[in-house]
């Protein structure tokens, strides 16, 4: 896979994003079998920046910069570095193994031998919550991290000449700290006593990062509440109430784009399920579309203005390809329009024509070896945008600020 990959580790931002996606594909709930995963993450990143689904607990965005900090200021080599961090990584890995909760743990079955270690599932959130500072990816860290070396002794030089010299020495310059100065000490005893536990100081470094970072994302303004997220969709949160007017236009339009795009993904297994000729798998796909159908709130999608999510999902920088744009909004003309006809005519051979254009030879509509290996059912959750993955990491967070306090 890497080696797949080198023609964009120039630009960090486009790698971490290629590599969360790729990650994605392997999770059952998650599978995109519509192409429109790029409205989906576009509004996720709008909400809960820095996250992603296969991110598990939130201690690992100190346990990554802890590792690469040690290595640092061993000053180890780039030809060492990357092998190193990849040493500690597994023994974090074996330890976390030995602590008393293991939901959420990295390796939990294949231990050592894990193939997708933490800091590369954590890279790209620790940059976005600015505690990794670098602007590199991973890989160009490891390579580039001498020069690292070079610089601070650059600047130790210089000032201990400035004080020979009676001058006030320059401040040390940002450029170079691959961590956030204020980055927790390691505990002592890490990692051979490591649990998911935040302290105290931890959770307030972590909830100070967000409000800096990401000021007016929900997530910041989630860690700053006493209570803990609940339902199962984040504008189901009990006291939701209280968000902006900002958050709550971003969830109307996450909310309504989950709804109707539940129903192009409930009609692409049904078509499956009706085209392999499996009657009862087909039944069951019939009920779940007209039990989604029946809760469809018709009136809100007839007011539904659809170019102001596009604005929002430009706002992340996302790209949104016409081809994407022009589905979703053929859907919803349908959903407008002939909402009683949707497994049929024109609308079914919308599904059909935007599964077949995105997997060619391997649609699952044209090739046997293709509907052998289909399980019955893809995609059939609803998008909620992350929210159990930040369910997950405030929970931690909201545990690590009761530490010596009473919550």
């Amino acid at each position: 896979m890497v080696s797949t990959l080198t023609w964009i580790d120039h630009d960090s931002r486009a790698r971490e994003r290629t590599l969360r996606i790729l990650a994605q594909f392997q999770e059952k709930e998650s599978r995109d079998e519509l192409g429109i995963g790029t409205v989906r993450d576009s509004l996720a990143d709008l909400l809960f920046p820095g996250t992603s689904t296969i991110q598990t607990r939130l201690r690992y965005m100190l346990f990554v910069p802890w590792i690469y900090r040690a290595l640092e200021d061993k000053k180890v080599t780039a030809a060492q570095f990357a092998g190193a961090a990849d040493k500690h990584e597994r023994e974090l890995v074996r330890r976390l193994q030995t602590a008393d909760d293991h939901h959420g743990m990295f390796g939990k079955n294949a231990g050592g031998d894990i193939k997708r270690l933490p800091s590369s599932v954590y890279w790209a959130g620790l940059g976005a919550w600015h505690i990794r500072l670098t602007p590199f990816s991973q890989g160009q860290y490891h390579q580039r991290i001498d020069e690292t070396y070079r610089q601070k002794r650059r600047i130790a030089r210089q000032q201990r000449h400035a004080r020979d010299r009676a001058d006030d020495p320059d401040t040390e310059p940002d450029n170079v700290h691959n961590w956030h100065p204020r980055l927790p000490a390691t505990p002592a005893d890490f990692p051979e006593k490591v649990t998911f536990l935040l302290t105290r100081d931890e959770a307030e470094f972590i909830r100070d990062r967000l409000q800096a970072a990401c000021p007016h994302s929900l997530l910041a303004f989630l860690a700053l509440q006493d209570d803990k997220p609940t339902g199962a969709y984040p504008w189901e949160y009990a006291n939701s109430g209280r968000f902006s007017a900002t958050h709550q236009t971003i969830l109307h339009h996450a909310r309504l784009f989950s709804e109707v795009m539940h129903g192009a993904a409930l009609s692409y297994n049904y078509q499956l399920a009706e085209k392999i000729e499996r009657e009862g798998l087909r039944e069951l796909h019939e009920e779940n579309f007209q039990e989604w159908r029946n809760a469809l709130p018709l009136a809100e999608i007839a007011r539904w203005n659809i170019n102001e999510l596009w604005a929002l999902t430009h706002r992340e920088g996302h790209q949104i390809a016409p081809q994407t744009r022009h589905f979703i909004e053929s859907w919803v003309r349908y959903l407008r329009t002939t909402p009683d006809a949707l497994l049929k005519g024109d609308a079914s051979a919308l599904i059909q024509y935007r599964e077949q254009k995105l997997k060619g030879p391997r649609s699952r509509f044209t090739n046997k070896r293709a509907q052998e290996q289909w399980r019955g059912h893809s995609g059939t959750r609803r998008i909620n945008y992350r929210w159990n993955t930040v369910k997950t990491l405030l929970a931690d967070l909201h545990q690590g600020l009761c530490q010596e306090a009473v919550c």
